[in-house]
C-alpha cells in the first residue's frame, strides 16, 4: 500500500496552514495599530479637535484595508474589532460636527461591525453630553441626547439575532443604562436652569 498520494496532500496542507497561521499572527499584531489610532481619533474628537479626529480615523481606514488583503475569506473574523472601532470613530466624528451619520457601504464595513461600532459609539455620546453639561452647554447635550435615542432604537430591532450577531443583545442592555444616565442628567441640568431663572426673575421683582 503506497503513502505518496495521502504524504503529499498532507504536506499541501500542512504548508497551507503554516500560511494561515502566519498571516493570523500578522493580523492579530498589526490591527492592533488600527484600533490605537480609532482611540486616539475619538480622543481627539472628546478635546475638539476634528481635524486630528478625522486624519487618524483617515489612517486608521488605510491600515485597515491593507490588512484585508492579507486576510482573505478565511481569516476576515480576525479583522472584526478593528472593523467595529472604525464605525464607532467615524460615527462619532459625523455627529461632533452634525453631519449625517456614514452609510455601512460607505465605511465600507461588514454588518455585524456596522452594527456593532454604532452600539459602542453611544458610549462615547455619553462622556460627550456630559462634557457639553459641565462645560454650560445645555442645548449641544441635548442634542447629543437625542443622538443617542435615535440611534438605540435604530439598532434595537438587532437584539432579535443575538445567536448570530453575538454581543449585541449584552451591548443594547449597557446603552440603555448608559442612555438613562444621560436622561437624569439633562433633566437635573434642565431643573437647574429653570431654578436659576427663576431666582433671577425673583430678584429682578425683589429690586423693582
Amino acid at each position: 500500500m503506497s503513502l505518496d498520494a495521502a504524504r503529499e496532500s498532507l504536506e499541501a496542507i500542512s504548508k497551507w496552514l503554516s500560511d494561515a497561521h502566519d498571516d493570523r499572527e500578522y493580523l492579530i499584531r498589526n490591527t492592533r495599530d488600527v484600533v490605537i489610532l480609532c482611540s486616539r481619533s475619538i480622543a481627539a474628537v472628546h478635546r475638539g479637535d476634528m481635524d486630528d479626529a478625522t486624519a487618524k480615523a483617515d489612517e486608521a481606514k488605510r491600515l485597515l484595508m491593507s490588512h484585508r488583503k492579507k486576510a482573505g475569506s478565511s481569516l476576515v473574523s480576525h479583522l472584526a474589532v478593528a472593523e467595529q472601532e472604525i464605525v464607532e470613530a467615524r460615527a462619532l466624528i459625523a455627529i461632533a460636527s452634525r453631519r449625517p451619520v456614514p452609510s455601512a457601504a460607505e465605511l465600507g464595513a461588514p454588518g455585524s461591525a456596522y452594527v456593532l461600532g454604532l452600539l459602542d459609539c453611544i458610549g462615547e455620546l455619553k462622556r460627550l453630553a456630559l462634557d457639553r453639561i459641565r462645560a454650560g452647554d445645555a442645548g449641544e447635550a441635548n442634542r447629543v441626547f437625542g443622538v443617542m435615542q435615535e440611534l438605540y432604537e435604530a439598532v434595537y430591532p438587532f437584539s432579535t439575532l443575538d445567536k448570530v450577531l453575538k454581543d449585541v443583545r449584552r451591548k443594547l442592555d449597557v446603552n440603555r443604562s448608559l442612555i438613562e444616565s444621560v436622561r437624569a442628567a439633562v433633566t437635573e441640568e434642565a431643573r437647574r436652569a429653570e431654578l436659576i431663572r427663576a431666582l433671577g426673575e425673583a430678584d429682578k421683582v425683589g429690586k423693582g
